[in-house]
């Protein structure tokens, strides 16, 4: 059984070819955190761990979003994988993922990517740390205009942004060539035999690495409006992960072979420190138009994917309903985008106050997020027994290989993660744990509301 409701008038068309709907998967996965959590996993797990690692990360993330796909395919809808969770699991869970992607999970990550912005931005500019937060908030409030403007307009910016930070990883890619070729590697230090790393340090690791791939969850709010729907859904999800493996190995090995183990592990910013190595001034002055340009398109592809869960979750609950419209004059869930735009404003006004606003998002972020993947592999499984009718033609496309075995074992790594950065990540974990409970009691007040008298009228 499929719903449709979000395909009916009143809500998102299928606009999306293939190839377009790939680009915009890839710009929600792709970011350039990589660039600074490389040294974090080089530090805890060494040269031959670190490449292994990063390969581990990408092909259990295809895992899990196999899983996406199935369930993106078979119940499209524009609030991705809200939609799920509300299907297997009631009302009351699906508002709390609604709230804690709302108030934690996209929020957070918006006010993140402008705080890196504005910090990189502080680095040839005078802006000091008033400049740096006004300069943070002027981002987010620009991305905000572009998506009210028209889907078109935050779709096609998406993808002129996402090929402008490929161009920039090729960059620091090409300075490490220039420097095998021409010399200025630094020079080969010995290091004992690699041993196996900690458990411990594995976690860390891998918590910095899954949050480079995060993101792939995403790309199930463009269910919706994707032609092809089935089909389109399993290359563009596939495919952007396969060529972001493909990139971050390139880019890793880069800064590792560029760099040298030591110098990348204590490195605070190794793409930098290595195009200046290569390039000079200049070749830092481009790796930070890079970091701009990526964290830009972050924000852009944050605001579209979550606009359209705070719309599907505000249209499917009686007291949220002034922000469940869909504007069919610009195709964007307009109230929504403010509402998602000015929490991450008050985030970053509220993260100005904060050392580290980076590595604290991180802290608040992570446990929330693998929660609700735990809970999404298990929807997977309620919702394959509860519509087992699915006809063999159209779920060729879409049913998950190896089952139940794919959604059981990323159940047990997103459940073994979960408490991982609980343990690992210190204070900053449980803040976002605890936002996550407040919204279940606000889940429990939300549902028991009437929908405002103008809204059973209207």
């Amino acid at each position: 059984m499929r719903d449709d409701r979000s395909i009916a008038a009143g809500g998102p068309r299928r606009h999306l070819g293939v190839a377009h709907a790939t680009v915009l998967a890839l710009g929600m996965i792709m970011t350039t955190d990589t660039l600074k959590t490389a040294p974090t996993v080089a530090l805890s797990v060494g040269t031959w761990h670190f490449y292994g690692l990063w390969v581990v990360g990408g092909l259990l993330s295809m895992v899990g979003a196999l899983c996406y796909v199935e369930m993106a395919t078979t119940f499209p809808d524009p609030g991705g994988d809200y939609s799920f969770l509300r299907r297997a699991y009631g009302p009351r869970v699906g508002l709390l993922f609604a709230w804690s992607r709302f108030s934690i999970m996209h929020t957070g990550w918006i006010a993140l990517m402008a705080f890196m912005f504005a910090d990189y931005a502080g680095a040839i500019l005078p802006l000091g740390p008033v400049g740096r937060s006004l300069f943070a908030i002027a981002t987010v409030a620009t991305m905000m205009g572009v998506n009210l403007l028209h889907v078109r307009r935050g779709f096609l910016m998406q993808a002129g942004l996402v090929v402008l930070v490929a161009v920039g990883f090729a960059a620091v890619v090409a300075a490490a060539l220039k420097l095998a070729v021409f010399g200025g590697l630094p020079p080969a230090v010995a290091h004992p035999v690699a041993m196996p790393p900690a458990l411990g340090k594995i976690s860390v690791a891998l918590i910095y690495i899954f949050l480079a791939y995060g993101g792939w969850s995403d790309a199930a709010t463009l269910s919706a409006e994707v032609r092809s729907d089935r089909r389109g859904m399993l290359v563009a999800i596939m495919g952007s992960i396969a060529v972001l493996m493909a990139i971050y190995l390139a880019l890793n090995g880069a800064m590792m072979i560029g760099l040298g183990q030591d110098g990348l592990a204590h490195s605070t910013a190794p793409a930098a420190d290595l195009m200046g190595r290569a390039f000079g001034g200049a070749g830092k002055g481009l790796i930070v138009l890079v970091v701009g340009v990526s964290a830009v398109a972050s924000i852009n592809s944050t605001l579209i994917v979550g606009a359209r869960t705070s719309y599907a979750a505000a249209r499917d609950t009686p007291a949220l309903r002034v922000f469940g419209r869909w504007d069919d004059g610009r195709g964007v869930p307009a109230r929504a985008v403010l509402a998602e735009g000015g929490f991450a404003i008050l985030l970053v006004i509220a993260g100005s106050f904060a050392s580290s606003g980076f590595n604290a998002m991180v802290d608040y972020m992570t446990p929330v997020y693998w929660f609700f993947i735990m809970l999404s592999m298990g929807a997977l499984m309620i919702l394959r027994r509860r519509y087992p009718e699915a006809p063999p033609e159209e779920s060729r496309w879409a049913r998950t290989p190896l089952y139940p075995l794919f959604p059981v074992s990323f159940l047990i790594l997103a459940a073994y993660m979960f408490v991982a950065s609980l343990i690992d990540l210190g204070v900053g974990a449980l803040y976002g744990a605890g936002v996550m409970v407040l919204g279940g009691v606000i889940a429990v007040f939300l549902s028991r509301r009437p929908a405002p008298a103008a809204e059973v009228q209207g």
